[in-house]
């Protein structure tokens, strides 16, 4: 979807606009979604940033999905002047204005932050809202001392786009926006209600924890990421992050089923090196505990992405006699 199209599609009489979800956990899924709510959700953002009529933001993520779709909608409701570029991973590569507000995920930061004329562009924006994915550690070590205020969002396609936000270099720590309120459900999975975009005790699929100010949560994993290894339940994303400060290559950490164990852990990663997976193993020995490390080391050429860029832990392939199911 290009730009007129999805303003032929807003203008229209209808009430409600389609969406699709990333796919990042599964098939991608189409909903209906009201153009009210959308607007609700854009004011509180434009609201949040200090943005006012006459700034200028940038879009250039795809339309297809809600994130881009967003950034149209922040444009409308509060008179923005927008600058469209196509959704690729060098966003600023052929700009020359001052933005005050983008949208990225991390993949397009990440070419960015090591792209040094791009990279003083994107010193020269007021805020950077990222979303769609990890900020790896290596990556907020770079945004923190930039001029740019830089946010980490949480949010999906059903809250359309984020109802938390926090700052780059801040903490791990989420703030939940007006209107959101949070909770836990037995599981410990976190459930939101948002009065501005009709969410009301929608349960995620994320593992959370409260600080003990009881409102600010940082997000652990997901539940289908949880790995019940020897009756020890170990959360796939918790390894990938103390496993990242040591690994620089990309990767992933799932499971494959196990007659001892149950489940056995699995490192994956985008190597043409067979010797990356002994570097891999180093690796983990040195930072995780015991019963956490990985069972295989698997190299593959590329890791299975979305079109948004995420990871797709759900991905079939064939290692000599075995089948894994990642």
């Amino acid at each position: 979807m290009d730009i007129k199209e999805f303003m032929s599609e807003w203008n229209n009489a209808d009430k409600c606009i389609e969406v699709k979800t990333s796919g990042s956990t599964g098939t991608p899924k189409r909903m209906m979604v009201e153009k009210s709510r959308m607007l609700a959700s854009a004011r509180r953002t434009n609201d949040f940033f200090g943005l006012q009529k006459g700034d200028r933001t940038l879009l250039c993520m795809s339309l297809d999905y809600i994130a881009g779709k967003m950034m149209a909608v922040r444009a409308i409701e509060r008179g923005l002047q927008m600058d469209v570029v196509e959704p690729t991973g060098h966003p600023l590569s052929d700009v020359s204005c001052r933005y005050d507000f983008i949208a990225m995920v991390p993949m397009q930061v990440w070419n960015t932050l090591h792209d040094d004329e791009e990279c003083r562009r994107l010193c020269e924006t007021r805020h950077l809202l990222i979303g769609g994915g990890e900020i790896s550690r290596e990556m907020e070590t770079m945004l923190t001392p930039l001029p740019c205020q830089a946010w980490s969002s949480y949010g999906m396609t059903e809250t359309l786009s984020h109802i938390a936000l926090r700052r780059i270099g801040g903490g791990l720590w989420y703030e939940p926006l007006s209107q959101v309120s949070l909770a836990l459900a037995d599981d410990g999975c976190l459930v939101v209600s948002d009065e501005a975009t009709g969410a009301h005790n929608m349960k995620t699929n994320d593992i959370a924890e409260f600080d003990s100010d009881g409102t600010r949560f940082r997000i652990l994993g997901r539940k289908d990421n949880v790995i019940c290894s020897g009756g020890i339940k170990i959360q796939a994303e918790e390894v990938e992050r103390l496993v990242a400060e040591h690994f620089a290559l990309p990767f992933m950490i799932t499971s494959r089923k196990d007659e001892k164990f149950g489940e056995a852990v699995v490192m994956v990663i985008e190597s043409n090196d067979p010797l990356s997976a002994e570097c891999a193993r180093n690796a983990c020995k040195a930072c995780l505990p015991k019963y956490w490390q990985p069972r295989d080391y698997i190299t593959v050429e590329k890791l299975p992405r979305t079109e948004t860029g995420k990871v797709k832990r759900t991905w079939n392939f064939e290692l000599e006699t075995l089948n894994f199911e990642l």
